[in-house]
């Protein structure tokens, strides 16, 4: 019987290689990595890991997944280990072997892998080693002979020593060296060398091993002899390199340098062999044709003028090319006679080009023919998106352009558009920056092409927006999808800054069926449309009825996941301007940019696999700066980001910029709220005086607790997490405001509430979160100010509003959320200026936390709209309230059903 599940201990043991999908770079040692979990999950994630037999006294064989650690994982590996004595390793290297075992076997059923057919009824010892790794429970019945076992154990082993894993000190490595210029150019040499396992950059010239020169020492003559001996038969054109009694370099033709570049580099690199490819090869340029404008348009016509479009008709010339470079008579005559030659490798204009009959003759046929497009094909075919149909099948390698495309292509657009100064109908005035935005925003929109506005937050997306509604004139309303909790936040930010446009919002439970007009009509009959991303999913049924002229997904950043329910239905939306808001266009990973950009400019960034294996892979994994220039010039002129941290940006801002967020009840809230108002109406009927006052204001203090959260209300150790929408929102910005590496405080006027809010945020955001209240000592109290004032402490500090509205010098923090309000602007203007004061030099965003709908939704307009009289009136806080009359009461009491989330 052989029972293949568990990871060696004090046995002898042999290991193959799986094939690794996934480079990983030096990884800097963190909290979460330095542990035995982290590790593992590294490890089975970048696959990798090696199979391995173990073998005890008596025969019986166990198979198991092992790490295997590269020399940049020597930081992490110390991490783990560091201050712990020998056996504490020899205890942590079995656990580290035991979890990684468990996840790949786990990995390895998830993805559905079966190396062998289960019902082929053989036994042999491979069958059952290699169907045993690809199980999570891994028992073999039937009896093997331990001859056997013993014997294949040995086969292994014998593979691994040879080199095929490199467990060596030194493995085979070869270099190309390209002819000597000015010789022929035919010649090409080959030269075998040792290469250090664990240090890549130590390599040794097979002469000084076969002399003893060497750092390695005689003994690994044997393994690269083998190693050389598997080249060859992989390589046959390297088989020269064994005709000298030391083989270290060989002579080939250029035929030969292109199949060993072609075909064997991988089969190479998996047995073991590296390959020092030569630079030229990997950033090859290709022959082709490039179209080169003869007609250009006129940048200022092409930016304010709505004549010039993305369907304009472009003529061109196309014209021989290598790469970005345009190739001469005299190149072409020089190609002709080379592929005449039957050459395959040539050298023009310094670099070294890899000849094909075919291409040679379509580029031939190709220059200097006339031809036309589209403007939409020309930009796309030049950033690569796309390409135009070239004579003969020719490769295309750019475009060369004139004009306003030209300027796009160079990734000037942001500099030359025309600014749009405030338009007519807007109530207030545009910043330069926000004027270059609209500019921005109408261009795309007249060419045909999504914009993604990524502005800092308290930059003024929405302003700039509204903005282009007005200016840029479109047939069909403009659709706006959001988060729940800002759709009060659009539809009056839109009756404040364009109070000429109609707004319709579509959310709530009779949001069809209370309307006799079907809803393509109705929604054709306003402006400016407001949705949930919630009821976008729900409703794109009736949403893609509509005839949009303009659609805009606010904080796009819920569309970062293709494959959710709300960003399918999105993809279906269809309209000629399109627009992104978010303030994190990239939150974890680069994929959430693709999605953003997918929405707004489908196949700009082509498929999802596409734009992994181009650009994600290389950037994330390997910190690829050709690939990070190549996305930066594709998406650059589509991403329109401003930062508050810009000298040009600030210098145009106010110094607080402040904004109320009304943030709808969940159903739980509003069943609670409902309660409170009922028995708080019954209980005052009959009382007056200060029974009456002292029962309104503990009704009221229920109301602003269920606000906040039902835990807060039941003051239970209940779940948080979705049951708010005013913590929804709160983490919302906070992620916002922690993506940009920013601080924030978080004021509240409930001790119990901070007690509860901040090891719920600490856990969430897996950083410290101080909790600054009146029963901390001053000596407590100074460190948390000091602490948080560090450049690398806490990113956000949650303050009692009365122990730290006053007296309190927090500059380091830019952002104020207000979870709960006093009623009293000077006192939240107060707490405020504990950021916003003397010292302060970015912009402070201030953020008021509302319950849509509700007492704190009524007190806020109010408050808003007779500001003056407000701070006499309610300077007492909430008491004013208590001498309103009892149908007065339930009028401000009252919960808005409109508002809740549905």
């Amino acid at each position: 019987m052989v029972n293949l599940t568990e990871p060696p201990t004090t046995t002898t043991t042999t290991s193959t290689t799986t094939t690794t999908t996934t480079t990983a770079a030096a990884v800097a040692p963190t909290p979460w990595l330095a542990t035995v979990d982290g590790l593992a999950e590294m490890f089975v994630r970048s696959r990798r890991v090696i199979p391995g037999l173990t073998i005890d006294g008596a025969g019986v064989a166990r198979s198991w997944w092992w790490p295997l650690p590269s020399a940049s994982d020597r930081g992490l590996l110390a991490a783990l280990l560091d201050g712990n004595d020998l056996d504490d390793h020899l205890r942590v290297a079995e656990q580290l072997s035991h979890e990684v075992d468990r996840l790949m076997r786990e990995r390895l059923v998830a993805e559905g892998v079966s190396l062998l057919d289960a019902r082929s009824g053989r036994r042999t010892v491979p069958d059952a080693w290699v169907r045993s790794l690809t199980t999570i429970d891994p028992q073999v019945t039937g009896a093997l002979d331990p001859d056997r076992v013993v014997a294949f154990a040995s086969v292994v082993d014998s593979w691994v020593r040879s080199g095929v894993v490199g467990l060596g000190r030194a493995r085979l490595c070869i270099r190309i060296h390209e002819p000597v210029e000015g010789e022929a150019d035919d010649v090409w040499t080959i030269e075998a060398m040792a290469q250090d396992v664990d240090e890549p950059s130590l390599v040794v010239a097979l002469r000084d091993v076969w002399d003893g020169s060497s750092p390695f020492g005689a003994d690994v003559i044997e393994e690269l002899l083998t190693a050389l001996g598997r080249m060859t038969r992989i390589a046959p054109e390297l088989s020269g390199l064994l005709d000298a009694a030391v083989p270290d370099r060989c002579e080939v033709d250029d035929v030969a340098i292109v199949e060993l570049l072609q075909l064997h580099v991988g089969p190479l690199e998996d047995a073991g062999v590296a390959v020092l490819l030569p630079s030229w090869w990997s950033n090859r340029s290709r022959l082709g044709l490039r179209a080169k404008t003869s007609r250009s348009a006129k940048s200022d016509t092409a930016v304010t003028s709505a004549g010039f479009g993305f369907d304009a008709i472009v003529e061109f010339t196309w014209k021989a090319a290598l790469g970005d470079t345009t190739l001469t008579a005299a190149d072409l005559r020089a190609l002709q006679a080379a592929a005449d030659a039957k050459r395959s490798l040539v050298r023009v204009r310094g670099q070294w080009v890899e000849l094909r009959p075919d291409e040679i003759a379509a580029l031939l046929t190709g220059h200097n023919t006339k031809s036309t497009g589209t403007a939409g094909q020309l930009l796309r075919t030049g950033l690569g998106i796309e390409s135009l149909d070239a004579p003969a099948g020719a490769i295309v390698t750019g475009v060369d352009a004139s004009g306003w495309l030209a300027e796009l292509l160079d990734d000037a657009l942001h500099s030359t558009v025309e600014p749009v100064a405030t338009p007519a109908g807007f109530e207030g005035q545009l910043r330069p920056y926000q004027q270059r935005g609209v500019g921005w925003l109408a261009f795309l929109g007249r060419v045909g092409l999504g914009a993604c506005l990524a502005d800092d937050m308290g930059l003024g997306k929405t302003a700039q927006v509204i903005a282009s509604v007005l200016s840029d004139r479109v047939e069909g309303p403009t659709l706006v999808v959001c988060p729940t909790s800002v759709l009060g936040n659009w539809e009056r930010e839109v009756n404040r800054f364009a109070p000429g446009l109609s707004v319709m919002v579509h959310h709530g439970a009779g949001r069809m069926r209370e309307h006799d007009e079907p809803f393509a009509r109705r929604a054709g009959n306003h402006d400016v449309v407001l949705t949930s991303y919630h009821l976008a999913a729900r409703d794109i049924d009736e949403l893609e009825q509509v005839p949009w002229g303009r659609f805009v997904l606010d904080e796009a950043q819920q569309v970062k996941n293709p494959y959710t329910a709300q960003a399918r239905a999105v993809h279906r939306l269809d309209a000629p301007r399109r627009i992104a808001l978010t303030g994190t266009p990239v939150e974890n990973r680069l994929s959430e940019l693709w999605a953003i950009m997918h929405t707004v400019n489908p196949g700009l960034l082509g498929s999802a696999a596409s734009f992994k294996r181009r650009f994600a892979g290389p950037i994330e994994r390997e910190r690829d700066p050709e690939a990070t220039a190549r996305l930066q010039r594709i998406v650059t002129p589509f991403l329109l980001r401003r930062l508050k941290s810009d000298r040009s940006i600030i210098d145009d801002l106010p110094d607080k910029v402040e904004q109320t967020q009304r943030c709808p009840l969940t159903r739980e809230q509003a069943t609670l709220y409902q309660a409170v108002v009922d028995d708080l109406i019954e209980k005052t009927e009959d009382l007056d005086g200060i029974d009456r006052r002292g029962a309104v204001l503990a009704g009221i203090m229920k109301l602003k607790q269920v606000c906040n959260h039902p835990a807060h209300f039941a003051k239970d150790a209940s779940t948080m997490a979705g049951r708010s929408g005013k913590l929804a929102r709160t983490e919302e910005l906070l992620d916002q405001v922690l993506a940009a590496g920013d601080k924030s405080l978080l004021f509240t006027q409930f001790s119990e509430w901070g007690d509860m809010l901040s090891p719920y945020l600490a856990r969430r955001y897996g950083v410290e979160v101080p909790w600054l209240h009146g029963k901390l000592t001053r000596k407590r109290r100074d460190a948390i100010v000091a602490g948080f004032q560090e450049a690398d402490g806490p990113p956000l500090l949650v303050i009692s509003l009365k122990a730290g509205g006053t007296g309190l010098n927090l500059t380091a923090a830019s952002h104020v959320i207000h979870y709960d309000r006093w009623w009293n602007p000077a006192v939240e203007d107060q707490a405020t200026d504990r950021a916003y004061r003397i010292g302060q030099h970015r912009n402070v965003v201030v953020s008021k936390l509302v319950s849509a709908g509700t007492v704190e939704e009524k007190i806020d307009e109010m408050i808003t709209a007779k500001r003056a009289l407000a701070e006499s009136v309610v300077s007492a806080g909430e008491s004013w309230i208590t001498e309103m009359s009892s149908d007065d009461l339930r009028d401000v009491l009252t919960l808005r059903t409109d508002t809740i989330e549905d």
